[in-house]
């Protein structure tokens, strides 16, 4: 049977929930995030601040500079995760084969779906109604016959629409995909893939098996099958997230220490947002270092406690970094991962039987 996933994508979730909060706020640019005099960064911003350059992971003084009369709002994660759980009732109603990605995203498998639609657009475009209706916000959908195809569609009609990529359009529709809408091709790769003068899957899928995974290592094994529309992975329900990270690598290579812990702090910041996002928290910090002679090194604490702390992690990435057996020479990348996961609710419950 060919499988029927649907991919979907809340549009500016945050910023668009903020704006049906706040009707003034309609038609103006706005951004949800912390402020700059904390230094913080943009965690979603509207598509009115989008037609500045603004983007999520943005450092919000750089985005007032684009827009003057940016408007910043904290987040509300409360409220976020509370659509969240409406949406997901929403979603189960036709399968309970739901994997979310986020509070704001998620895939459904619906080749079998509880309600008997059978056809997968009308369950894309019933939720995408009823999403408008009961919540006053909007969502993007993708149709495909896997969760690859499913989520670059998703992207396609943004926002508040639908694009359907069928069966038999796979193979004309993946030949002309520009290979930067591949799924785990970031600047990097892109860029080799460009230098080697390929700009679309059907320029890649010129190359063999066996020339994708000498350039490009295990991953070139996934390339070969990506930009063929291949991918047989499953929606997985109960979605096991093992690690939240980010990492940056600088524009030169430097140990100027108020430079690096300038940048390890808007890490942090982008990590807490993220477990905040997905309503985790963790023991486990690592932080992880790239010298300039590109060797690689990670140190790690794990806490007698869960966390989700900006300054917590903040401080305990510092101590890692200062630790004697971290080298003090030129560093060219620095990133941090928070590990040993849990979800804030399971742990608070916990904490509440205890007492």
């Amino acid at each position: 049977m060919e499988r029927k996933i649907i991919h979907i994508d809340m549009d500016a979730f945050y910023a668009s929930v903020e704006v049906r909060n706040n009707p003034s706020l309609k038609g103006k640019p706005v951004v949800v995030g912390g402020f700059p005099e904390d230094r913080g960064v943009v965690s979603t911003a509207s598509y009115e601040a989008r037609k500045f350059g603004i983007r999520s992971a943005m450092a919000t003084s750089l985005a007032l500079k684009l827009c003057p009369g940016l408007i910043i709002i904290r987040p509300n994660f409360k409220e976020y995760r509370s659509i969240s759980k409406k949406l997901m009732t929403f979603y189960h109603e036709y399968t309970d084969l739901v994997e979310p990605l986020s509070l704001d995203e998620c895939y459904l498998d619906v080749t079998v779906d509880k309600k008997n639609v059978k056809i997968a657009t009308k369950i894309g475009n019933l939720l995408r109604e009823r999403i408008k209706k009961e919540l006053e916000l909007t969502a993007s959908v993708g149709v495909a016959p896997n969760k690859l195809l499913a989520k670059i569609a998703s992207d396609i009609n943004k926002p508040d629409g639908i694009f359907v990529i069928k069966p038999g359009q796979v193979e004309e529709f993946i030949k002309r995909l520009d290979v930067k809408k591949i799924w785990g091709v970031g600047k990097v790769t892109l860029k080799r893939l460009n230098d080697m003068g390929i700009k679309t899957c059907g320029q890649m899928q010129q190359l063999s098996e066996i020339e994708l995974i000498k350039n490009f290592g295990k991953f070139g094994e996934s390339l070969f099958y990506f930009c063929r529309g291949i991918d047989e992975g499953p929606v997985i329900p109960e979605y096991d997230i093992k690690s939240i990270g980010s990492e940056r690598t600088f524009p030169f290579d430097t140990d100027d220490l108020d430079y690096i812990k300038d940048a390890l702090r808007n890490e942090v910041i982008i990590v807490s947002s993220r477990l905040e996002k997905g309503n985790l928290t963790g023991k486990t910090i690592t932080l992880k270092l790239k010298y300039a002679d590109f060797k690689r090194i990670t140190r790690s604490v794990t806490l007698d406690h869960y966390t989700d702390y900006t300054e917590e992690i903040y401080d305990n990435c510092i101590r890692l970094y200062k630790n004697p057996s971290v080298e003090k020479k030129k560093i060219r990348l620095i990133g941090l991962a928070v590990t040993n996961l849990a979800l804030k609710d399971d742990i608070n419950k916990s904490l509440f039987d205890m007492n």
